[in-house]
């Protein structure tokens, strides 16, 4: 049996403590419903709900304070005097008669003050960003209506820092301790903790564990233990590169030419049906797991939701569609933005509104250290619309390398599922790859309605396979495949092999049958002999 792995740490805290690991930064998926079973609510746009949100979130922390010890409730004090300075409000008032939506305009507003303390030059100073996020996400929370879940009593808090008031809510009655990859042994955590002679300690480096394995803190002599299995996860320059194919080499067509089978996935948990069998995650479309305006400002969360799936899915290529929203896809608390009222959507909807682009790059950007990301485009029409894309990642790295947060750019890459684009693909230079999204290119291609783009598929095939093949053959070489809802059907796979296609992603429930076709037809879309 392998030893137990000792990471080193700094002491913020003494004592030890042993219990199951509780993972912060890997909570479960969010839905469209609250935790009681009701249905999500509705985030207005307007001031007033902002106000509402900062009244509900000084009550929290009010509540909070009731009994609590000296230091303690100097803490909660200094929080409840930030959330009543009227000059975040007014800032976040001014970003929001920009038109910036109400939820993104008090991320913005919050993230420049964070900012601001992550930069200091003392640690006293640094340590502070911390209050300040937990500010942000608590009155998030109260615009979302899902406020922060307590973690089991007794267990070890692991994550890469830890709010206040998460802290002061919990029992630590039971036992437990804290391990944070980054933190302070200068934060108001860290004083919390030897108040209340919880064991702490930071700065011990992204490590793997799994919710509830067996973990022990050391705040005297510094250290983490981690059971077998455990280990620290590499910085970004020792990760391995990423690459969006796969040489599987599972699956062939009757004639030997390797043919990659991957899965669309629209939720964490559909990436049970990745098996050795199929290449990869070919479609994640990210928007099925924001359920409003305010899960699309929370990077934390969308970086858990993107880290679960990389982890899941092992070294098999994961690629995640960013938001394709606008038009017939609204999201909740959205209504109010310009960007809607002009009949805007997917990257053009992103590009119009970049503080939504900006909070899902970075959430991607972390999420790329755990495994074979990529990132593409919905809805792409211009070249220079990657390119503006990728400036944001550009920036937004940047940004994220002055925190020291790991990070790593994945290749970005574009949908092929507009008509002008698939006809000047080879202008798209700076795509890493492209995958044709077939039910929107036959709606376009064929003028059809939503509702009658289903009923027209058939007749409009011929035309959609030919776009295809001449789109694949001005691809140069770059990697290609298909996603759309065609993918997934027998009755087209002759005519998308004919087309040069070998990469095909299809949802779960198709891939039995897409596979048994591939295994009865030659690369060029004929049949087998015998078949």
């Amino acid at each position: 049996m392998a030893e137990p792995l000792r990471l080193k740490a700094k002491s913020a805290s003494p004592g030890i403590a042993s219990g199951p690991a509780f993972l912060a930064e890997e909570p479960k998926a969010p839905s469209a419903e609250r935790p009681d079973g009701a249905p999500a609510p509705q985030i207005a746009g307007g001031f007033g709900a902002l106000e509402k949100a900062i009244d509900v979130s000084i009550g929290e922390l009010e509540r909070l304070a009731e009994g609590a010890d000296a230091e303690s409730r100097d803490i909660i004090d200094f929080q409840i005097e930030v959330l009543r300075d009227p000059t975040i409000a007014e800032a976040t008032g001014a970003r929001m008669q920009a038109d910036e939506n109400v939820v993104f305009a008090w991320v913005a507003t919050l993230d420049a003050y964070i900012g601001e303390l992550e930069a200091a030059d003392e640690e006293q100073m640094r340590a502070r960003a911390v209050d300040i996020l937990d500010i942000k996400n608590r009155v998030l929370g109260a615009l979302a209506g899902t406020p922060t879940p307590d973690f089991p009593a007794g267990s070890v808090f692991v994550g890469k820092d830890m709010e206040p008031s998460r802290f002061l809510a919990h029992d630590w009655s039971k036992g437990g301790g804290i391990a944070l990859f980054a933190g302070s042994a200068a934060g108001h955590v860290a004083l919390l903790a030897r108040a209340k002679s919880v064991p702490m300690v930071v700065g011990t480096g992204r490590f793997s564990a799994e919710d509830g394995d067996p973990i022990s803190v050391d705040g005297d002599a510094g250290a983490v233990i981690l059971q077998a299995g455990g280990m620290l996860i590499p910085t970004p320059a020792q990760a391995p590169a990423t690459d969006t194919q796969t040489e599987s080499g599972e699956l062939r067509s009757a004639d030997g030419v390797p043919i990659q089978l991957s899965i669309n996935i629209n939720d964490p948990a559909e990436i049970d049906a990745l098996d050795p069998a199929t290449a990869g995650v070919g479609l994640m479309r990210s928007e099925f797991s924001v359920a409003s305006v305010a899960d699309a400002a929370n990077e934390e969360r969308q970086l858990a939701i993107y880290r679960q799936v990389l982890e899941r899915a092992g070294d098999k290529p994961v690629i995640i569609r960013m938001l394709d929203i606008g038009g017939d896809k609204p999201l909740a608390g959205l209504e109010d933005l310009p960007a809607l009222a002009s009949g805007l959507r997917g990257i053009r909807l992103l590009l119009a509104q970049p503080e939504i682009a900006r909070v899902q790059a970075r959430a991607l950007l972390r999420t790329a250290v755990f495994g074979r990301l990529s990132v593409m485009l919905p809805m792409v029409t211009f070249p220079d619309e990657i390119d503006r894309m990728r400036d944001i990642f550009r920036e937004e790295a940047e940004r994220l390398g002055r925190r020291a947060l790991p990070h790593r750019m994945p290749p970005i890459g574009m949908m092929v599922e507009v008509p002008a684009a698939a006809l000047m693909l080879d202008t798209f230079g700076s795509a890493a790859f492209f995958s044709f999204g077939t039910n929107d290119l036959t709606q376009y291609l064929a003028a059809s309605t939503r509702d009658s783009s289903e009923a027209d598929t058939g007749k409009a095939a011929p035309a959609v396979l030919r776009l295809i093949a001449q789109a694949v053959k001005l691809a140069a070489g770059k990697p290609v495949s298909i996603c759309g809802d065609m993918a997934g059907d027998p009755h087209y796979l002759p005519g998308l092999l004919a087309a040069g296609l070998r990469h095909f992603s299809v949802a779960p429930a198709r891939r039995p049958a897409i596979r048994s076709a591939i295994i009865g037809l030659n690369a060029d879309g004929t049949r087998a002999a015998g078949e």
